[in-house]
């Protein structure tokens, strides 16, 4: 016990000093800028050629910058309560944000998007703000097909066209493939529990696709009366109290299947409830959804709308 509390010691000890040489050098750096100035980089290891590339270097190893959602968890406190971001009580280590008005804005391939929650591996999931267009999620036969993998039309346009001609080649670049929970849900289920288990029940894994029925009633902060699929079923009260919701988007897609059917989807509708729709539907908006890499670097906003996050390219 006595041996390892002198290891800790010495471990806290190294950790500070090195933290203080860090902080010395970089200052010493800037402080003594100079044209004379050699740099050996064969011995250090770096690849810097003037003084200021040296700082930003160095301040780079010594102070390496928060990626992913680690920058938004440690920046914005976690509530229990009214609109922000909370710990999800259904799935470890996600994130939601709750509520009609939260700063949960950024921007995305020029455009703004809005955060959906922040993953147990730190990607962080959005959704674009605004509708692409109405668009059928599926086409086959006379009422379409709600298999995602199918592939669905919509899958095929959102990870062909859309991913390689719409999104610029920085957006390309910052979101990954992931196992989407494309599973069908109970339109009367009562147990929002029961409902993220049948959309978990079947994955897919890709780059862009939507939301599903669970997350949208994961974003509103009135869980008592709007908190499971039966509630969503015909609830007025509902759209004032979750931020997906936009009056402008009159019906817009989901990425769960309904339960029982082979051709139903369902549909955010106007009033804010949930219904099912024949896939083949072309008067349903669609709003992409992606999950940004857990390395993308958020340089500036505070997620407001006036001042949405922004990433680095």
């Amino acid at each position: 016990m006595k041996k390892t509390k002198e290891f800790v010691k010495k471990y806290m000890i190294g950790l500070t000093l090195s933290f203080l040489i860090c902080l010395i050098t970089v200052s010493a750096i800037t402080y003594f800028d100079s044209k004379n100035v050699t740099y050996d980089n064969e011995i250090t290891g770096m690849t810097s050629t003037n003084v200021q590339e040296a700082v930003n270097e160095l301040y780079s190893v010594c102070f390496p910058p928060k990626t992913g959602g680690d920058i938004i968890l440690e920046d914005i406190p976690v509530v229990d309560s009214g609109d922000g971001l909370y710990k999800d009580t259904y799935e470890e280590g996600r994130y939601f944000y709750k509520g009609k008005n939260v700063n949960n804005y950024i921007t995305f391939n020029n455009e703004t998007w809005r955060i959906v929650s922040i993953e147990p591996d730190k990607t962080i999931k959005i959704m674009k703000d605004a509708s692409i267009g109405n668009i059928a999620w599926d086409s086959l036969g006379s009422y379409g097909n709600n298999d995602w993998t199918r592939p669905a039309d919509l899958n095929t346009y959102l990870n062909g066209n859309y991913l390689t001609e719409t999104l610029n080649s920085t957006a390309q670049s910052q979101i990954i493939s992931k196992d989407w929970s494309i599973g069908s849900v109970t339109y009367n289920d009562t147990s929002l529990s029961n409902s993220i288990n049948d959309e978990n029940s079947k994955k897919w894994n890709g780059k862009v696709a939507l939301i599903t029925a669970s997350e949208y009633i994961r974003s509103n902060s009135n869980q008592s009366s709007c908190g499971n699929m039966n509630q969503l079923w015909n609830s007025a009260t509902c759209p004032n109290t979750t931020w997906m919701y936009n009056s402008s988007i009159t019906y817009w897609w989901t990425l769960s299947p309904f339960a029982g059917s082979s051709y139903s989807v369902f549909v955010v509708y106007l009033d804010g409830s949930f219904r099912g729709n024949y896939a083949y539907a072309t008067n349903n908006a669609v709003r992409p959804t992606v999950y940004l890499s857990s390395d993308v670097k958020i340089t500036g906003g505070d997620g407001s709308q006036n001042n949405p996050y922004t990433l680095s390219e």
